[in-house]
């Protein structure tokens, strides 16, 4: 079939048309591709000037635009109730419910306890640009989605700087807090009215804040102690001119301290924002922070006592702000809320392993090592610290306990503060952890909590439990603090054994922690599980509603198994990044989220429920995880999927975030890239890029099969199984396997070779040729026609078994949506086209820098774009140093008007390469935003 003529491809409703067309060919032609097709349209009316780059810019503007506003829709639809008086109305009616029995305790009790702690992460998910991001807020705000409402901002890329990620963080949880500040005012007013004589007594605590922006080291060095100070400085001023502002008319004088305090704190946080590696500059600003003033404030305690007791003798209206200022500064302490500090476990046994086996023959996993590591507990004397000590500390893991010291001693001494450990997987590293907070004094204002992510985490994560929670000095380092601390992560999980079966393993970890407090006799402590999961539905986010995203992470089954062991539960959830932060992007969207929250607390589930047949049909539930599993670990560890992911490199991604996606690595490395190699965002954000989210729909088909029927009434009757199809039905509506085989078509020798055969593109015939010779060796097109063979059987097998179970939530314009994303890689296909084509096309170049034409070549096959135009550039520059800028006085003829710069050979290619580049990154973006997320 010939290419359409340029006027039936300028509009996107023309592409789509066309789409559409296209794909009814698919029934006489099975292998037919239509995404590869429409690509090749558009690259042929590219090519022989029908179509320009400025026709594909603004049909990509239009698909831009689109994204966006599906986007706040899909924002809008999960928040359910968005105005400020509709959620101020249904507050007051959650509220009511709880009052209805006039026992002023219940009530108390109900409201005093957090509905959930929201911590926000800076993972590297800033997908849109500030003011994108506050376009879709501000539509998801108000219900309209129009262009003129949406689609006003600049594609531009912003600069993601660690600065700008914590300036969104404060953002994010100061629109948070006005939030609970008025659901806590709220609070008040309903027990004034039922309560007149007590209301005073109410201390509502709805939710509690925490962040670890400029804490987390886990896999960074690119925060220095100073960097974690400094911002614990500025927040501490921030939030005491925030409570200052709020005390001002209710109580001027406690307002006055807090101004005068923030000026001192503010002073200090200047201090440090010198170059702390003069000796002399530390001293002074050490000396600042901790130096006795009147105006330093390191304990809100009294300033709480004093404002509740004020509030007592106060009419209803001061009463009521001096109240919620209390409740404020109980929540959140002398800061933006609680931090958390993240370090690698391996950076805690480095530092361990100087004190317990400083010759380097013990394992820490050893019997011998846990022996050893008893002994120090019980040994150990608390040490004071300064500044000095902080400074020349080169333990990373060290050196997050030196500075936590110097916060709770001299910044807030209140707020505890959470010593996250990634990939912990011994006994050992937990008590090492606890063994530094003992050696600097700060074990009963430190919560160490071990990350369950990995896969060997995952599955020893029930007997390292049992291990830690028998150790006597674990115990009781609990009591002390009131609680047991872990975290589940399910970005790494949802990679290395597939998004449901993470579910299910973190699911059954949080039962085995019930399970083990109440076997040590911790029943009496809290158990803080934080459930660390993205927005995307790849990385433990659910899209299909609001109730799904908050039971995904932990289910009604796993709180049961807490509230049947009478064990008070902590939950803590993530708001991630770019991504996250839009939930709070809008004082509307704030009180949206945090009402849901108070709505349906996250500790809260039906202890008389039957039980779901999930879980007790285990013959057909644990075989069915374990199968997915299987699958989902042969995709990981095979060479065809890794090469299929890695083929672009991360060439497919824009920068997100201030924490690098991956190492640095030659271009030969480039070739046999390890999954590994690529964290789990950067991952699962190609597998959206690529059109396949294989990570959450594959392996679900292939293991119903030769049991379908059964597993599908286990699915259809169970209601933690219908929340597992409706995560497979919303990622498979997005899903298509014939776009993963045509980004595969872009490597085919043959396709090259054959495409200018009739002699109708006689103008790219030479480079197509280049091209066709250049890829005969190329493996990438075999790969990607063995992976979507693989994703096709399984695919089947998954639709054969939705087909038994009821859509409970189909999905509007399902083949719209589809039809735009597969518009969207059609033109990004012909984007790759107009790069490879324009790549050969430019004249030969002698070698420089040990870096050939091939190099060059390969730099922009695996779109390492910046680097392979870097190269051309320093081959054919266009600027030179000019004669006129020396003082010489010999005159020169030379250089003649003839001897001119490369001019041409930008504007022909090298222009056009970064360009087409620049609108397939805008089709990055767009295509996350109809998937909802980055990752």
């Amino acid at each position: 079939m010939g290419a359409p003529g340029q006027a039936n491809l300028r509009t996107v409703d023309q592409l789509d048309a066309r789409l559409k067309e296209l794909h009814k060919l698919t029934a006489q032609t099975p292998l037919f591709n239509p995404v590869f097709q429409l690509g090749l349209e558009l690259s042929r009316a590219l090519e022989n000037g029908e179509m320009t780059l400025d026709h594909i810019e603004a049909l990509v503007a239009e698909m831009d635009c689109e994204g966006l506003r599906a986007r706040a829709a899909r924002l809008d639809r999960i928040l359910e109730t968005v105005p400020i008086a509709d959620n101020d109305k249904l507050l007051d009616e959650a509220a009511a419910k709880t009052a209805q029995d006039d026992d002023f305790s219940a009530f108390a009790v109900r409201w005093q306890r957090p509905a959930a702690h929201v911590v926000f992460t800076a993972h590297p998910t800033f997908l849109l640009n500030a003011a994108q991001t506050e376009a879709v807020a501000h539509s998801a705000s108000n219900g309209d989605f129009s262009e003129a409402s949406v689609c006003v901002a600049s594609s531009e890329r912003d600069t993601i700087t660690l600065d700008s990620e914590h300036d969104a963080a404060m953002a994010a949880i100061a629109r948070g807090q006005k939030a609970r500040d008025r659901i806590t005012g709220h609070l008040l007013d309903i027990a004034a009215a039922r309560w007149p004589k007590r209301w005073k007594g109410l201390n509502p605590m709805p939710v509690r804040f925490a962040h670890w922006v400029g804490y987390d080291m886990d896999g960074r060095t690119d925060i220095s102690w100073s960097t974690s100070i400094r911002y614990r400085l500025e927040e501490k001023a921030t939030r005491l001119a925030g409570y200052a502002a709020a005390l001002e008319k209710a109580a001027p004088e406690v307002a006055a301290q807090l101004s005068r305090a923030h000026a001192h704190t503010a002073e200090a946080a200047s201090a440090f924002r010198q170059d702390l590696t003069d000796p002399e500059a530390l001293s002074a600003a050490a000396n600042g922070l901790t130096a006795a003033h009147p105006d330093k404030i390191v304990s809100l305690e009294p300033i709480i006592t004093r404002l509740e007791e004020d509030a007592r003798h106060a009419d209803h209206e001061q009463a009521r702000a001096l109240l919620v200022a209390a409740a404020a500064m109980r929540s959140d302490g002398l800061g933006m809320g609680w931090i958390h500090f993240r370090v690698n476990a391996s950076q805690l046994q480095n530092a361990i392993r100087r004190r317990i086996d400083p010759d380097g023959k013990l394992s820490l996993a050893s019997q011998a090592a846990l022996v050893r590591m008893r002994e120090l507990l019980a040994e150990v004397k608390p040490l004071t610290s300064n500044f000095a000590a902080l400074a020349i500390e080169n333990s990373t893991a060290v050196r997050q306990f030196l500075a936590m010291a110097q916060i709770l001693g001299h910044i807030d001494a209140d707020s505890p503060i959470r010593m996250l450990v990634a990939e912990c997987e011994e006994p050992t590293t937990v008590l090492a952890a606890l063994y530094f907070a003992r050696m600097f004094g700060i074990d009963d204002k430190v919560d160490v909590s071990p990350l369950f992510e990995t896969e060997t985490a995952l599955e020893h994560g029930g007997r390292f439990l049992d291990a830690v929670l028998a150790e006597p000095a674990y115990r009781d380092y609990a009591r002390k603090r009131g609680r047991v601390a872990i975290q589940t992560g399910f970005s790494d999980a949802g990679r290395f054994v597939g998004q449901v079966p993470a579910a299910l393993a973190i699911e059954r970890l949080q039962g085995r922690l019930a399970e083990a407090m109440a076997a040590n006799g911790l029943s009496d402590v809290c158990a803080l599980i934080f459930n660390t999961g993205g927005e995307s539905m790849g990385r433990g986010c659910h899209p299909s509603s609001i109730d799904d995203r908050f039971d995904w992470q932990m289910s009604p089954w796993a709180r049961r198994r807490f509230l049947r062991a009478s064990i008070r539960l902590e939950p803590e959830v993530s708001f991630q990044g770019g991504d996250g932060y839009l939930w709070f992007g809008s004082d509307e969207l704030a009180l949206a989220t945090l009402t849901r929250m108070t709505e349906r607390p996250l500790w809260d589930a039906d202890v008389g429920a039957p039980t779901d047949p999930f879980y007790r049909r285990t013959d057909l539930s644990l075989d069915f995880y374990r199968a997915i599993r299987g699958i989902q670990h042969e995709h990981l560890e095979s060479s065809t999927y890794s090469r299929a992911i890695t083929a672009f490199g991360l060439g497919l991604l824009n920068d997100t975030g201030s924490r690098k996606a991956r190492r640095q690595s030659d271009l030969a490395s480039d070739r046999t890239m390890s999954l590994r190699q690529i964290r789990a965002i950067p991952h699962n954000a190609i597998l959206q890029q690529l059109g396949y989210p294989v990570n959450v729909i594959a392996g679900i088909g292939t293991a119903a099969d030769g049991n379908r029927e059964e597993i599908a009434g286990l699915l259809r009757d169970s209601a933690r199984g219908r929340q597992i199809v409706r995560l497979a039905r919303a990622a498979n509506a997005l899903a298509s396997i014939k776009t993963v085989s045509a980004y595969g078509e872009l490597f085919n020798s043959a396709y090259w070779a054959s495409r200018p055969y009739r002699g109708d593109e006689q103008q790219i015939s030479d480079a197509c040729l280049k091209l066709a010779e250049y890829l005969t060796k190329d493996d990438r097109t075999g790969v990607y026609r063995r992976l979507a063979s693989r994703l096709r059987v399984d695919a089947l097998k998954l639709h054969r078994l939705l087909d038994l179970i009821p859509d409970e939530a189909p999905l509007k314009d399902r083949e719209h949506t589809r039809r735009s994303l597969g518009v969207l890689h059609s033109l990004r296909i012909a984007l790759f086209q107009h790069m490879f084509l324009r790549a050969v096309m430019v004249p030969a170049f002698s070698r420089a820098n040990d870096i050939s034409r091939d190099d060059v070549l390969e730099m922009f096959f695996t779109l390492r774009v910046e680097d392979g135009l870097a190269q051309l550039r320093r081959a054919f520059p266009i600027h030179f140093p000019s004669i006129s800028d020396f003082a010489v006085e010999a005159p020169s003829e030379y250089p003649d008007s003839s001897a001119t710069g490369y001019a041409g050979i930008h504007k022909d290619y090298i222009d056009p390469i970064a360009r087409s580049h620049a609108l397939s990154l805008r089709i990055t973006t767009a295509l996350a935003n109809e998937f909802g997320a980055h990752g």
